[in-house]
């Protein structure tokens, strides 16, 4: 048994691992094709923020971007892991921003290059406090709202995913080994739009969780 607390998994997880384009809605509103399989790419843990600091704004951005995902904490690692017994390497999930300097990002994909700048920024993945697992038991069917200013701007259900938890646990772990503390981000319903310096986000999954980020400039 770890010695580690998972419910502080940010402060010692290893890798943050995103999947793009998991709502065929939010392909559509950035005119993406719908994905034949999982669009992934990588957060350092640096870029982990929690409530009480806020999100900044990078310096070369003018055009950052809310996108409000369910994240599943992974509990027992591995590679390879059938689809079967994904779930048994999930410790819990948390509500987690997949914040995007999309200015950049559609510059980077004009160009054929990574998209490291616009997406793993510090503060760029703002996290709410650990869920354990029993308190989401059907976590293919939950609620994620997003409101900017107290105007609702995303609200989904994570029915709408293209790829299930246990498909990206199998696809993910094939290609890079999962360990214990590691983050997945499960992709974000439509409604994604611009944020500015003093905005206030506040984000939820109905019945279970909030979290309030302001979004800053870098002093």
């Amino acid at each position: 048994m770890s010695a580690r607390n998972i419910a502080r998994f940010w402060e010692w997880g290893r890798k943050i691992i995103c999947v793009g384009r998991n709502y065929a809605d939010h392909a559509i509103e950035l005119k993406n094709a719908i994905p034949s399989e999982p669009v992934l790419f990588l957060k350092p843990p640096s870029a982990y923020v929690r409530e009480g600091s806020p999100i900044l704004l990078p310096f070369y951005t003018s055009n950052l971007h809310h996108e409000v995902e369910l994240g599943v904490v992974i509990g027992k690692g591995g590679t390879a892991i059938p689809q079967s017994s994904a779930m048994e390497h999930v410790a819990g999930y948390v509500l987690c921003l997949d914040m995007t300097a999309r200015d950049i990002q559609d510059e980077c994909k004009s160009k054929g290059l990574p998209w490291t700048l616009a997406k793993a920024f510090n503060t760029s993945c703002p996290i709410s406090d650990f869920i354990p697992k029993e308190k989401i038991p059907n976590p293919g069917s939950i609620n994620l709202w997003l409101k900017v200013n107290d105007i609702v701007k995303q609200n989904g259900s994570t029915s709408q995913m293209i790829f299930s938890i246990p498909y990206l646990i199998n696809y993910i772990s094939e290609i890079i080994s999962l360990e214990e503390g590691d983050l997945i981000l499960t992709g974000t319903p439509k409604g994604v739009s611009s944020v500015q310096e003093q905005d206030e986000l506040q984000a939820g999954i109905d019945g279970i969780v909030t979290m309030t980020f302001k979004v800053d400039r870098k002093s």
